[in-house]
């Protein structure tokens, strides 16, 4: 009788840490020193109450709905940011404290290639991580642990998808525009349509840094962005070939001149984003060849590498430019590229461009980005006092580098 009395109890003092912890991190504590509050939060809860070595623990199933909950509204670009950040932080810091060494699955996705990341790092790295770092302990992390990084990994994909998901859909009505000279006006400046893009990645920018998001996850999800608008470009071109005049592809230039500006601008963040638009810049230098009538079909061949600037050669060559004196090319160097074109027709797709929806990061390019150390000025907020279950978080208890 004592020992169900005493395991009621344990059962009511577990459930009362959870109900706490729950309770303090569904509150709005935001960012301290950079990182968020939440994340280090509940990673420091769970450490010090030993979950992440626990057989069972339904602490795992209500953190995850907490973090599901995100999504419920996909509008809110701000709120799914937040707990971006607070999912990629918390699987970083369960991932360093981890020290579990199993033969790792074939990693087929981003979820795989977390639990390969997880499960086979050497025991050496982690000694020397240990010394790095100053951390205490490793532990070894259990099976309902893991499920719940797997959980939330799948989380961050899911998040990060909406997130591009969200400001494509204003690029694809916004970027077809912008393949020709708009009438010039008070109302609508020459260069609105493309400002109206700068404006949009100016606003994405900014509210992944207002909640910190790692520049690893902003510069892939940038890259995506800028993937997606090369294919719409190009499509643009090939749907409306009475746009590809010589004023509208110099318009075009100048545009794609602002998207390079605003990449050297946001170094950081824009990361290698600018080479995804080296087809569709190949593409217009081609539609803006000066004097075609002198173009040879060995310049042709030599500067048009695949089959998009074949399809674009075929474009411009419908339009010649008066005001440039710019004739068409001559008929030899026609028949010659047509020859090529319909070869290659035949071997490659006509429009192998694609958007590409993977997710191109895992817990390891996290690893990399990110420092333990950075978490070491975060501080807890004086609301945490007010819970029995945190009364180890002390000053010197709540560092990650003690």
């Amino acid at each position: 009788m004592d020992r169900i009395i005493q395991r009621i109890e344990e059962a009511l003092h577990i459930q009362e840490k959870v109900d706490a912890l729950i309770e303090y991190v569904t509150q709005d504590f935001r960012f301290s020193n950079g990182k968020p509050v939440a994340a280090l939060t509940i990673y420091k809860y769970l450490l010090h109450w030993k979950y992440l070595e626990a057989e069972r623990a339904t602490v795992f199933e209500r953190l995850i709905k907490i973090f599901n909950s995100a999504v419920e509204d996909e509008d809110d670009n701000h709120r799914m940011a937040y707990s971006l950040s607070n999912a990629c932080n918390l699987l970083f810091l369960i991932q360093e404290s981890s020290s579990t060494i199993r033969k790792p699955p074939p990693p087929t996705s981003m979820l795989g290639r977390m639990i390969m990341a997880v499960r086979s790092s050497s025991h050496e790295a982690h000694v020397e991580a240990n010394a790095r770092l100053k951390v205490s302990q490793l532990v070894e992390v259990k099976i309902p642990a893991l499920h719940f990084m797997q959980l939330l990994t799948e989380h961050v994909e899911k998040v990060y998808g909406i997130i591009g998901d969200n400001f494509k859909k204003e690029l694809v009505s916004l970027v077809p525009l912008c393949i020709q000279v708009p009438p010039t006006s008070k109302s609508e400046p020459t260069f609105n349509r493309w400002q109206l893009i700068v404006d949009l990645l100016n606003n994405l920018l900014n509210t992944m840094k207002e909640n910190f998001v790692p520049p690893i996850i902003v510069q892939k999800i940038f890259a995506q962005l800028f993937s997606f608008i090369n294919v719409q470009l190009f499509a643009s071109l090939l749907w409306r070939p009475e746009c590809c005049t010589f004023c509208n592809m110099e318009y075009v230039k100048a545009g794609l001149a602002k998207l390079e500006i605003w990449c050297f601008a946001k170094d950081e963040y824009a990361g290698t984003a600018l080479d995804e638009l080296k087809h569709i810049r190949k593409d217009v230098g081609l539609l803006t060849i000066y004097e075609k009538h002198k173009t040879s079909y060995k310049h042709i061949t030599n500067n048009i590498c695949n089959i998009q600037r074949l399809q674009a050669f075929r474009i411009r060559n419908k339009s010649s430019n008066p005001i440039y004196n710019d004739q068409h090319i001559s008929q030899d160097v026609i028949s010659s590229a047509t020859i090529l074109i319909d070869s290659d027709h035949a071997r490659i797709n006509f429009f192998p461009l694609n958007n590409n929806l993977s997710i191109p990061f895992s817990v390891d390019d996290l690893s990399i980005s990110m420092k333990v150390e950075d978490f070491a000025n975060v501080k807890p907020t004086k609301e945490l006092t007010k819970y029995p279950a945190f009364h180890f978080c002390t000053t010197k208890a709540w560092n990650i580098t003690y």
